[in-house]
């Protein structure tokens, strides 16, 4: 059975291809056109289809629109109400709910030879729990599904079993943990829908002592859902000018008293923590399960996954790599096709997107007239570079499904210098309070960070940092004394082999690392993507696969051919 998945109506736009059962291809489309999120989530964007990411699923699949026996659009227009109903102030939402319904008329227009007839409309929501339940090794497990809103509601409670979904709750909208978070990260002068990993990291440099409030504002129901509709936050901080939020309040000077944005962030950081674990034990007494899966926007928040792994009664927890918008495109070409009675193959890697060839690599750089090497020691000339305290530009491999950079598209750096934080962040452009974060070799992970799942490939736990280790690599420790880690195993082969390169060198079986892309851009996912990014940024190193570009060497003048030095 093949389907196409697709995610186009709010943010975030993707495609997927499943085929009997198997996650061949996903791909976000602002990849593609290289405009971050892809599109703003309003509904004059409502229209707009990942028509790039679309046809290299098919292309990378070897099928044409008319080989396929489902698409799968992870919204289902017949289960909307309108926005004034829901209590939403979205006056234009009509129109987005116009555009969802002929859905089948613009997919079949944007891949010619698609009957329109064979398009399923999957509810949101199920579409985020499928990405996450149905990818998981788990064949039976109990799902919560947390976002801003889909249809009508903004959370899911569930059970799959051998494939098949059980609803146990939910929650109607307005009520939304996702939206008061959004609502929030506007409040501090950041980018709605876009930027609330800022907020997370934020609240580490805070004190939740707002909270005994926020338990008033943010509280779970007997019937196993919630209240939680955004409050007045001025009550408690005046809101931040647009993009003038850089240092946290009393991290650089003294603390400004009750309007500090960094104790708000924390508080609200901290009552949704509360609020997840009471909604996982509630649902835990139902099912009973060893294993909790999550997805939607507010499974991104690494700092409440750890917390749910530590507190809540589940033995597992596990969290799909995409589990924001873009992983509603898997979700629903999983659902509907667990629903026609197909085994479904659990995700194992997030490496999913386009890649090429070793020689297409070198072509690409032979056009370019840029020189570069092919060393039979790759891992070790790397790990020179970063222990002499170079930024290394890592390209290898597949791209990777979602937010996270997780060594195929990577900036790498030598964890035990603590200037390489705010390097890395002048580097990439971004606000001096975020964390960079580690890569750690999968065998000694278990050795250095503690309070969070172990393996974790896909950075979506932080995990404690042993106090011998912190100022072993200051870099990569947040100022809580966390850390997001990914561990990398065997599966990385190259990968692997330079962090145990590097660790031969400096004793550190880690490195620093972030993702390949500056402030407002998408991940680098194409070798001329990373040829933009090394010509315009202090990087010394550029690994293409096998190939090796350096600094001192980038700017030289070549002969048309090109060639490898």
């Amino acid at each position: 059975m093949r389907v196409l998945g697709v995610n186009a109506l709010f943010h975030d736009p993707s495609a997927a291809l499943v085929v009997d059962g198997r996650v061949c291809a996903a791909a976000e489309e602002e990849r593609f056109s290289r405009r971050k999120h892809g599109k703003r989530p309003v509904p004059f964007a409502a229209w707009e289809l990942p028509e790039r990411a679309m046809r290299w699923c098919l292309d990378a699949g070897g099928l044409a629109p008319a080989d396929l026996d489902a698409v799968a659009y992870s919204f289902d227009p017949a289960l909307a109400r309108p926005s004034d109903e829901m209590g939403l102030p979205d006056p234009w939402d009509w129109l987005r709910l116009r555009y969802a319904e002929r859905a089948p008329q613009f997919l079949a227009t944007a891949l010619p030879g698609l009957d329109p007839a064979v398009v399923r409309f999957v509810p949101h929501e199920v579409a985020h729990a499928a990405s996450a339940a149905l990818a998981s090794p788990f064949g039976t497990c109990s799902v919560m599904s947390l976002d801003g809103r889909g249809e009508r509601s903004s959370y899911l409670a569930g059970r799959y079993v051998d494939g098949r979904l059980t609803v146990l709750g939910g929650q109607d909208l307005p009520h939304s943990l996702g939206l008061v978070y959004e609502s929030l990260t506007e409040h501090l002068g950041f980018l709605r829908s876009s930027d609330e990993y800022k907020v997370m990291a934020l609240a580490s440099y805070g004190t939740p002592r707002f909270l005994p409030e926020l338990r008033e504002v943010l509280r779970t129901t007997p019937d196993g859902g919630f209240v939680a509709v955004a409050p007045d936050w001025s009550r408690w901080v005046p809101a931040v000018e647009p993009g003038t939020l850089r240092e946290p309040h009393g991290v650089q000077g003294p603390r400004v008293g009750p309007a500090d944005p960094a104790d708000l962030a924390a508080s609200v950081q901290a009552r949704l923590e509360e609020v997840l674990v009471e909604l996982a034990t509630a649902l835990h007494e139902r099912t009973g399960d060893d294993a909790l899966t999550l997805a939607g926007g507010t499974a991104l928040n690494c700092v409440a996954n750890s917390r749910l792994w530590r507190e809540s009664p589940f033995e597992h927890v596990w969290v799909q790599p995409a589990a924001g918008d873009s992983g509603t495109a898997l979700g629903a070409a999983l659902q509907v096709t667990a629903e026609a009675g197909v085994p479904i193959e659990p995700l194992v890697s997030a490496a999913l997107g386009p890649s090429w060839s070793d020689e297409e690599l070198a072509d690409v750089l032979r056009t370019a007239r840029v020189p570069f090497t092919t060393p039979p020691d790759l891992p070790g000339e790397v790990a020179g570079v970063l222990a002499d305290d170079g930024v290394v530009a890592w390209f290898d491999g597949r791209s990777e499904l979602g937010p996270r950079a997780l060594g195929q598209r990577s900036l790498l750096a030598h964890p035990g210098r603590a200037a390489n934080t705010e390097r890395l962040n002048l580097v990439k452009g971004r606000e001096p309070f975020r964390p960079v974060a580690p890569m750690v070799l999968e065998e000694d992970a278990g050795e250095i960070f503690s309070g969070g799942p172990i393996p974790s490939p896909y950075m979506l736990f932080v995990h404690d940092v042993a106090p011998a280790w912190r100022a072993r690599i200051p870099a990569t420790v947040h100022v809580d004394g966390t850390a997001r880690i990914q561990t990398v195993g065997a599966d990385q082969p190259r990968l692997h082999a330079t962090i145990r390169a590097f660790k031969n060198r400096t004793g550190l079986p880690v490195v620093v690392n972030t993702s390949l892309n500056t402030a407002g851009r998408p991940m680098v996912d194409s070798p001329r993507d990373a040829l933009e990014l090394f010509g315009s940024a202090p990087v010394d190193l550029l690994v293409l696969g096998p190939h090796l570009v350096r600094r001192a060497g980038f700017f030289e003048p070549r002969p048309p051919d090109g060639g490898a030095a």
